[in-house]
């Protein structure tokens, strides 16, 4: 890989990342295009997928400490609930990665087919969210695990994760501005957690990835920094903006994933 393709895929994470329209699933296509090999690219996309986190952990900093400091203050409260949910939420997908992490990892191949078909199924879920009842229930434990299935099985290159997640909490009555800020918040245990694990195991570092040292820092860099300047937009876009305009794209990307295959 060299530095420009990695400057380009992690510019696609930066500006996918929080829009429902599926980061991987982009990253995907890119590495189609580039001709990239499939074995390193789920690390990579990992690194890049640290790095948006990274930028919205910045960008949330005073709620992601406001939220920690109301842990030690060890009250049943709204802030512990909230957290007890984000990490209720997180339990399916670090069930599923401990159980199939082969099986995930063979999913990421730059099969344009499964890809395209995956984004039609992001804009079908889209479409349904966007005619559903609009609710205005708080985020419950029910709801939250039930956002957390659909966050495990958006490990899948095509289903967009905030969008199945968004998608999820309005179909069973949430309301869309309090699951957009949940949405963007629940994915970083996951992310942080799969992050760590793969440092500790030594795939980040510059011997074991044949991507090499130097595109993995300039994809890193570039994807935090267009997440950061993206984040706050992207997310507004998504709490004013009409998920079928989202579903409308993911269903042309995913054609033309599927024609040029």
């Amino acid at each position: 890989m060299s530095v420009i393709e990695a400057i380009v895929l992690g510019l696609i994470q930066g500006l996918t990342e929080f829009l429902p329209v599926s980061s991987s699933g982009h990253l995907e296509i890119g590495h189609a295009l580039f001709g990239l090999d499939g074995g390193e690219n789920l690390k990579f996309d990992l690194l890049l997928h640290g790095a948006t986190v990274l930028s919205t952990i910045v960008v949330f900093w005073k709620d992601i400490i406001g939220l920690i400091a109301g842990i030690f203050k060890f009250r049943w409260d709204d802030n512990n609930k909230f957290v007890a949910k984000l990490i209720l939420s997180a339990i399916p997908v670090a069930i599923a990665g401990f159980l199939f992490e082969d099986e995930i990892e063979n999913m990421f191949s730059g099969n344009l087919i499964f890809i395209g078909a995956m984004l039609l199924v992001t804009a079908i879920l889209l479409s349904i969210a966007n005619y559903a009842k609009k609710g205005k229930r708080e985020i419950g434990f029910w709801d939250a695990l039930l956002i957390g299935i659909a966050q495990m099985i958006a490990v899948t290159p095509g289903i967009s994760r905030s969008g199945a997640t968004i998608a999820t909490g309005m179909i069973i009555g949430n309301d869309k501005t309090n699951l957009a800020k949940f949405s963007f918040l629940m994915v970083i245990i996951p992310i942080v957690g799969a992050n760590f694990l793969k440092i500790l195991s030594g795939d980040f570092s510059a011997g074991s990835s044949s991507v090499g040292l130097i595109p993995m820092i300039a994809g890193f860099v570039t994807a935090f920094t267009v997440g950061l300047l993206a984040c706050k937009w992207m997310i507004n876009i998504v709490r004013k903006g009409k998920l079928i305009y989202f579903a409308i794209y993911c269903a042309a990307i995913g054609l033309i994933a599927i024609f040029a295959a």
